[in-house]
């Protein structure tokens, strides 16, 4: 089955947020990667598929100006009820990362990707996903990743999977982005169920060696 808009509106549509299959309400995980960008809050975030996460909320709290994308109109709406006033520093998009986003100038500090990449599993969505990252995030920007790992489901929300370790995740970003930090982290979901995760973040520099520095 493949991943649209069509579907995700379906499951959004029927769905409360607490019992999705990715619902999240500590993001602790989040912030320890996020920690490790210096002033962090003074900068632009790219959430590249929001939903209805209350990541949007705690990032709000701290004053981060944000893009919110997400291939699912019914989510963003939510979103968009739910956040009220403090969505004036934001920018709203409508957007499958698996096409180009062609002449939508957009430029953030932070890509943030919960649980996204991993439902690309056509080699030319993923490659395009990576060239808009590419074109998204500005030189001395940030890329966050939080997907199942190689050791995780096959299947969410009644799609296939492609499943990631930190070093395609690297190669998917290219020669210019660094490993800052990785981990991974079993998120237990609403049913109950252990989902292994990868997390990870990379750093865009002008130039960097091909030999990947890791911090643990």
């Amino acid at each position: 089955m493949k991943s649209d808009s069509e579907h995700w509106d379906k499951i959004f549509k029927v769905s409360e947020d607490e019992k999705l299959g990715w619902f999240e309400n500590d993001f602790s995980k989040t912030f320890e990667l996020l920690n490790k960008i210096s002033e962090f809050e003074r900068k632009k975030c790219f959430l590249a598929g929001v939903g209805t996460s209350c990541l949007a909320d705690e990032l709000f709290a701290k004053k981060n100006a944000m893009v919110l994308n997400d291939i699912c109109v019914e989510a963003l709406n939510r979103v968009k009820k739910r956040v009220g006033r403090r969505s004036t520093d934001c920018e709203w998009l409508c957007h499958d990362l698996s096409t180009p986003l062609g002449t939508k100038s957009i430029k953030a500090d932070i890509w943030i990707d919960r649980a996204v990449l991993h439902f690309l599993t056509e080699e030319s969505g993923i490659e395009i996903y990576f060239n808009n990252l590419r074109s998204v995030i500005v030189e001395g920007g940030y890329a966050l990743f939080a997907e199942f790992s190689k050791s995780g489901a096959l299947k969410c929300a009644g799609l296939e999977l492609h499943r990631y370790d930190v070093n395609e995740l690297s190669s998917g970003l290219g020669e210019f982005f660094e490993l800052v930090s990785s981990f991974e982290h079993i998120y237990i979901n609403p049913s109950g169920d252990p989902r292994p995760y990868i997390y990870a973040l990379f750093k865009r520099n002008k130039e960097c060696s091909q030999a990947k520095r890791v911090y643990k």
